[in-house]
């Protein structure tokens, strides 16, 4: 229903949540096809469905930019794993 209206910009809040690892898989799909098009940010803590969507990555921490990049990247930057996993 919402592409239909032909966003630019699609805001989507924890879009897995709740589904099968094949459904995950096929969000994961469906979100890389109507980025090509527009704008697609998504607010997930699944970082294997992160993972998956292969783009930049924005953590942030009390409204601030905590850090940005790749998956890798922000998985491995010791201010995330701090404020996240308290290390």
């Amino acid at each position: 229903m919402l592409l239909a209206q032909e966003p630019q910009l699609l805001l989507v809040d924890e879009p897995v949540a709740g589904m099968t690892d094949a459904e995950t898989e096929q969000t994961a799909v469906l979100l890389r096809e109507i980025n090509q098009t527009r704008s697609v940010v998504v607010v997930e803590h699944d970082m294997a469905f992160v993972r998956a969507l292969g783009v930049k990555v924005t953590v942030l921490h009390e409204g601030s930019v905590l850090s940005e990049g790749s998956i890798d990247f922000v998985s491995d930057d010791p201010k995330v794993i701090e404020v996240y996993l308290g290390r």
